[in-house]
Parts: structure tokens; sequence; C-alpha cells
């Protein structure tokens, strides 16, 4: 049986996770308003604690393991975001955090990673390898699997975001989150649907990762294509939890072209003075590809994270 969190769940995570997380600003730009001609509200997770909104299920998650899930410790397998999350959230509660992270994760994440003070286990650069790697590493200690997405204790604290996002913010028209596995997408849902029912509720994805729309409009889970986007956190596939959120919550996943991205992550950088990583540029995107959607709207973005690869920063790449 699935088990999928509902609206208290979200109050329950936002309760325990609040004295640890960041209560992130939510920024506007008159700029990017005259530009997309609709009222925007960007709920800035690149600000919290390293640096994506990840780390609110992190934590939701470790504060919710037994005693006995404590004292072996917690694994999972993630190239980016959720592998410092949970490395940071472990490890400041005295949890030896097992990672498993493929040989081929940028060097930045690899530091970051080590950095909060996890076990790491390299592994070869597929799927198959990494659940491989972390079965063996549970098998070998016993420790407690934390699923990027696929947990419903992530889930509930990723939605605490678009909760305090809500309150700041009340009654947009309409939401807006990127969307990779769907942990944020789904625990967004959820509270959107609770605390402003009339909000139409989008996920932005790229072109070239677009499963969940693929997904969406099918109304069964399709495969990733192979990933060649620069919107590197947003690679993975959903899986049944959050595809049952989405499907039954989810007004429509809105896809970007790569030019897009780049353009709205630019305006970001440049208009808005904040740091913002590929995947966090999609909403944007989505809302400057469809401006007729949003126009005089009043529309709210969750900004995902700000952990972009310095070395390669796609501006001045394209004409």
């Amino acid at each position: 049986m699935l088990f999928i969190p509902a609206f208290k769940d979200i109050e329950a995570a936002s309760r325990l996770i609040s004295p640890h997380v960041h209560r992130t600003p939510v920024l506007t730009s008159k700029q990017l308003d005259a530009i997309s001609g609709a009222r925007l509200f960007f709920k800035c997770e690149n600000f919290q604690k390293v640096g994506a909104f990840k780390f609110r299920g992190a934590t939701n998650a470790v504060l919710n393991l037994t005693e006995g899930q404590r004292a072996a410790g917690v694994v999972t397998h993630s190239s980016g975001n959720h592998a410092a999350a949970l490395a940071h959230a472990a490890v400041s509660r005295g949890v030896k955090a097992l990672i498993v992270m493929p040989s081929s994760a940028p060097e930045v994440k690899k530091r970051a990673v080590a950095g909060y003070g996890a076990e790491i286990t390299f592994c070869e650069p597929t799927l198959a390898a990494r659940e491989a790697a972390a079965a063996e590493v549970i098998g070998r200690t016993g420790a407690t699997m934390i699923h990027p997405y696929d947990n419903f204790y992530i889930i509930a604290g990723q939605g605490t975001a678009a909760m305090e996002l809500l309150e700041d913010i009340p009654d947009p028209d309409a939401v807006l989150a990127p969307v990779g596995g769907g942990g944020l997408l789904s625990g967004s849902a959820i509270t959107i649907r609770h605390m402003a029912p009339p909000a139409k509720i989008y996920g932005a994805e790229p072109l070239l990762a677009d499963d969940a729309a693929r997904s969406l409009r099918t109304g069964a889970i399709q495969p990733a294509l192979p990933p060649h986007t620069i919107a590197d956190g947003l690679l993975t596939s959903l899986c049944e939890r959050t595809f049952t959120v989405i499907k039954n919550n989810v007004d429509d996943i809105l896809t970007v072209t790569e030019e897009q991205i780049i353009a709205a992550m630019t305006l970001m950088w440049t208009r808005m003075k904040i740091v913002v990583e590929p995947s966090s540029a999609v909403p944007l995107a989505a809302v400057l590809a469809n401006r007729e959607l949003f126009s005089g709207k009043k529309v709210a973005i969750i900004v995902s994270g700000g952990n972009a690869d310095l070395s390669k920063l796609p501006f001045g790449q394209h004409g």
C-alpha cells in the first residue's frame, strides 16, 4: 500500500523541522513582473541550508527515525542536493550518513557531501549500479534507506516550503514548481489544495526530460529519456507515490527548451541578483513561455535551489 501524506502530515513536519531549517524569503522583481506580464513571487529555497529545498525533507526523515534506526545510520543514492541534504541533516544529529554517489557526480557536489561528514561509496553512473551499491551498504550496516523522493516523510517535508509560501502570499492564482522525481511538486500540491484550493498548480520541466509531462498526459508513468538537459536536478523519473499525488492534484506540467531555461536563469542572476541552479529557472521559463496563461495573474514560484556549478555556467554560450 502507498502511504501518501495528508496536509496534517505536512503541518506535523513543519512543527518538527522549523527549529532546524531556514524560513526562506519570498522575493519580487518589478522588472520580471513587467517582462512576464504577471505579478511574480519567488519562494527562495536557494537560501535554504545546503542551498536547496531538499534539506526540509531530509530533516523530517531523520527526525522521524526510531532509536534503532538512528543507531544504524541512514543510506541513500544521489548525485546532488539530496545527498548533501541527508548528510547534513543526519550527521548534525549524530546519525551516520552513508551516501552512494556515481563517480560522474560534479566535484563540487562530492566535496559538499564529504564536507558534511558523510561516508561516500562511489559507483558506476547507472541507476542499477547505484541501487546495487546502496543494497550492499544496507546489507552490511543495517542502515535505513532514505529515498530522494519515494518516501512519506521526504514528501511531507518538501510540502513545508509551499506552506510557508502561502502563509506569506495567500490566494495566488497559480503556483509553479520544477518536477524531477516529484517530491517537491507532490508535497507542494497537497499543501496548495488544502490552503489555496482555487489556485492552479503547475509543474515545470525541461522538454529534454519531459517524462512527467508525458506521464500526466497518458495517465501512466513514462520512462525518462536519456538525459541531455542543463537542468541536472530534474533528470529522475516519477515514482508511483509522487505520480499518484500529481495526477490527482496538478493541473498541467509545462515544458521548456534549453534556450528558455538559460534565458530565465540569466534573468534571475542579472535582474534579481540571486544565484540559482538551472533547475530553479525552469518555472520562470515556463511562465515566460506561456505569457497568455499567466497574464495579469498572481503567480508564485518555488525556487528549488542555488547549487550552480560555477565551472559550467551557461551564460554567453548561447547566442
